[in-house]
């Protein structure tokens, strides 16, 4: 049996075990709750001192950094400049108008955030349904066809979208009101184009409309001068800086930061050469003609003969230009620039200029003219059966006769034929200034074959447009001075300076003493007397004298063949011819209705007694004398 020594030795390695490791245990517990103390109050101290750099020296810089993450620099709409006529009444221009919008989402989430401040508020259901009796009280229930009732527009705050439009064309005013009691609807600025006159002058005028689609949104020409001069018209945008949702487009109704960085610049307007007046009435004059004579389309011109600037441009279909979308294709041609036709017998005049010019013939010289003549392979008559006939030099162009105009073109030539062609201005562009003008056809003499010259001279074989037509009596009127037409007179900047545009650079036709001698010759189209009565007599003014001559060109028929049935019908005349102050020309496409389907010399009068009464045209001082036609 062991002893008490033994015991004890037995208990000794026991009690020295257990005691020695929980000292170790309770130092290392002490070592790290120091070291912990020491990284706490180090991160601590880090973030003090961050938050002290952040909130003190690099507190502005990165306040700037935010702002400019939000700050979006924007475009500013030029004010789009007006289209005027040459007494400055508008014919087209713009007003300023609002689109008011929303961002309901946003709108919504900070309506949630000052409900929970203050919960007597209410719901923001009931907000949008206050926001939109507010709108129908300012603006009613429509607004340029768009509804704005109440119903419609809480309808549209409560959907969940990022932004929505709620309407359009507002007036700037109702807008601002609207907005002074809800600064969280946005406000864009719109801009209106308005026609005060409709479809007036519309052909040439065109079209503009605000173009959401682009960036910035703006108004842009569609159609005619609004299209063509639109960089003039549209200015310079300006830029501003605003505050958008997360840097998109959409700004933040009622954001602090709105500020312009650079003025937008204007667009300038332009003064059309168009007399408003006159435009009404030939206007209203050629719709109602062409529909009378059943034709497909009628269009006349007007030029002042000394400038060549384009006083009245009108065609018996327009459109309206504040809703052109539904316009046709052919009500949106202007037909005086765009469609080419041949001429007929208005051509002639070249033949008679160029052999009065040369000496070839003198006004009464007597011409015995047969019934027919041959050029080539072909057979050429006259619109009237006959045999040999004796007629003057003037009759042949009085009665309008196919076989003495060719008589005397073969004893012209064709290379002075050719010559006078491009005097005229036949065969290219007048450079007018209207959009789509056509340039017509004119073959080049190289091209011609042996029966050409039997065509052309008769108005035959070559295309012109109405407007390069009545260029060439232009010419006549203004002493064989050709002046190119135009219809832009002067730019008007935003400060009323005017700047008239540069005259087209003038051709020398004729000599001034061939000219009035032909304008004398050609008095004898409109003179009514027994025996001596010429194709135009309907023409004839009272107390004026009046040069002219009609055209009448078969069409082609679609076999290839000049029709038997369908015409063009024209009329050129200079009033008053003693003293020539104005051009019309007129075209007819396929008319058909009797008396008026052989002539246009009818509308030719009418609008020479307006002229002759709006511009107080003198009477001639002596009336036309009576001119042998056929002795």
């Amino acid at each position: 049996m062991p002893g008490p020594s033994s015991g004890r030795q037995a208990r000794r390695p026991l009690s020295v075990r257990a005691t020695r490791p929980a000292k170790r245990r309770g130092a290392n517990a002490r070592v790290r709750l120091t070291v912990g103390r020491l990284l706490l109050v180090s991160a601590l101290l880090l973030a003090g001192i961050k938050l002290v750099q952040v909130q003190g020296f690099e507190a502005a810089e990165l306040s700037l950094k935010a702002q400019q993450q939000r700050a979006t620099p924007q475009d500013i709409p030029a004010e789009r400049g007006a289209i005027l006529d040459r007494n400055g009444n508008q014919l087209a221009f713009s007003i300023e108008a609002r689109a008011l919008y929303a961002v309901p989402k946003l709108m919504r989430k900070n309506w949630a955030e000052q409900l929970e401040k203050d919960p007597s508020i209410g719901s923001f259901e009931d907000h949008a349904k206050a926001i939109g009796a507010a709108i129908q009280q300012v603006l009613g229930t429509e607004v340029d066809g768009q509804r704005t009732d109440e119903q419609t527009m809480t309808e549209k705050l409560l959907r969940d979208t990022t932004y929505i439009e709620l309407v359009d064309n507002v007036e700037p005013t109702k807008a601002a009101a609207i907005r002074k009691q809800f600064n969280e609807i946005g406000s864009e600025f719109r801009a209106v184009r308005v026609y005060p006159n409709g479809k007036l002058a519309s052909n040439i005028v065109g079209a503009a409309n605000w173009r959401k689609d682009m960036t910035p949104g703006a108004t842009h020409g569609q159609l005619g001068l609004e299209s063509s001069q639109d960089n003039l018209l549209a200015g310079r945008n300006g830029r501003r800086v605003v505050d958008t949702i997360q840097g998109g487009d959409v700004v933040i109704p009622g954001a602090d930061r709105d500020r312009e960085l650079e003025p937008a610049t204007p667009g300038k307007s332009l003064e059309l050469t168009l007399d408003i007046d006159t435009q009404y009435v030939v206007q209203n004059m050629v719709t109602d003609y062409t529909a009378k004579s059943g034709a497909k389309s009628g269009s006349a011109v007007v030029l002042d003969s000394k400038t060549g600037e384009i006083l009245a441009m009108a065609n018996d279909k327009t459109f309206d230009p504040a809703n052109f979308g539904k316009a046709t294709e052919d009500e949106k041609r202007n037909i005086a620039v765009t469609s080419v036709y041949e001429p007929g017998s208005v051509n002639k005049i070249i033949t008679a200029a160029g052999a009065i010019e040369d000496g070839l013939f003198k006004p009464d010289e007597v011409l015995t003219v047969p019934g027919r003549i041959q050029v080539a392979d072909r057979w050429i008559r006259d619109a009237w059966p006959h045999g040999d006939l004796d007629m003057t030099f003037t009759g042949v162009f009085g009665k309008s006769s196919n076989v003495g105009t060719l008589m005397a073109a073969q004893k012209l030539g064709e290379e002075r034929y050719a010559d006078l062609l491009r005097k005229f201005g036949l065969g290219k562009r007048t450079g007018s200034g209207l959009t789509g003008e056509e340039a017509g056809l004119v073959p080049p003499l190289n091209q011609w074959s042996g029966s050409t010259f039997g065509n052309l001279p008769i108005g035959q074989g070559l295309s012109m447009t109405l407007l390069q037509m009545t260029g060439m009596y232009q010419a006549m009127a203004n002493d064989g001075l050709r002046i190119p037409p135009r219809i832009i007179r002067a730019e008007v900047d935003g400060n009323g300076s005017r700047k008239e545009t540069e005259r087209p650079e003038a051709v020398r036709v004729v000599s001034p003493e061939t000219a009035k001698t032909v304008r004398e010759m050609f008095r004898s189209v409109v003179q009514d007397a027994p025996g001596q009565t010429g194709t135009g007599a309907a023409a004839a003014l009272s107390g004026y004298q009046i040069a002219g001559k009609t055209g009448t060109a078969q069409q082609i028929d679609p076999d290839g063949r000049y029709s038997s049935t369908d015409y063009w019908i024209t009329f050129a005349g200079i009033l008053p011819a003693d003293n020539p102050r104005y051009v019309v020309g007129i075209m007819l496409d396929g008319p058909t209705g009797t008396p008026f389907s052989s002539s246009a010399a009818p509308l030719f009068h009418d609008i020479a007694s307006y002229l002759a009464q709006r511009y107080q045209v003198p009477l001639s001082a002596e009336q036309s004398p009576l001119i042998t036609l056929t002795p």
